[in-house]
């Protein structure tokens, strides 16, 4: 069995980009493919996309607007790796130098719940669909690492046009 297994959440409405965030071209690139080479790249041996199918195994919200939490839930169960590394389709510059404080001892960044790491058996058994994943992470137990420094930018990702010109020219 594969130790860690990623999942991207791809779903969500891109209502802030007005068009959908995992096509958008970042050097030639569309950002669902950086950020899925990435968590190769980390050691991830299984991937899926949650809630959107873009070419690459994926697997859809179990309900519609099932949210983040559901796109983890939906992915976990797919994936059934003991470990999960969860990214956002819209931070396609991170960095595996950003990602190897998480993936060293599990956990998420201050601040921000996503990218996380965390063992599949801290999930809580009642987690639902629709529940923030800042509730996620609470009752996962996972433990809040202070933030690389100079990351922010890359972590936090690209929500609007705007995000994705400033992320561009770092």
């Amino acid at each position: 069995m594969t130790s860690l297994g990623a999942i991207i959440l791809c779903g969500g409405g891109s209502r802030r980009m007005g068009r959908d965030k995992a096509v958008l071209d970042w050097d030639g690139r569309r950002a669902v493919d950086r950020v899925a080479d990435l968590a190769r790249a980390v050691g991830a041996g299984a991937l899926v996309a949650a809630g959107a199918d873009l070419g690459l195994p994926w697997v859809p919200d179990d309900e519609a607007g099932a949210g983040p939490v559901g796109g983890v839930l939906a992915g976990a169960k797919a994936l059934g790796t003991a470990r999960l590394l969860v990214l956002a389709v819209d931070a396609p510059t991170v960095t595996p130098d950003d990602l190897a404080p998480l993936l060293a001892s599990g956990g998420f960044y201050e601040g921000l719940p996503v990218p996380m790491v965390l063992e599949a058996a801290a999930l809580p058994v009642d987690a639902e669909a629709g529940w923030p994943l800042r509730r996620l992470v609470e009752r996962a137990g996972l433990t809040a690492l202070p933030l690389p420094e100079g990351a922010l930018a890359r972590l936090r990702g690209a929500n609007t046009p705007e995000e994705v010109e400033a992320l561009s020219r770092q």
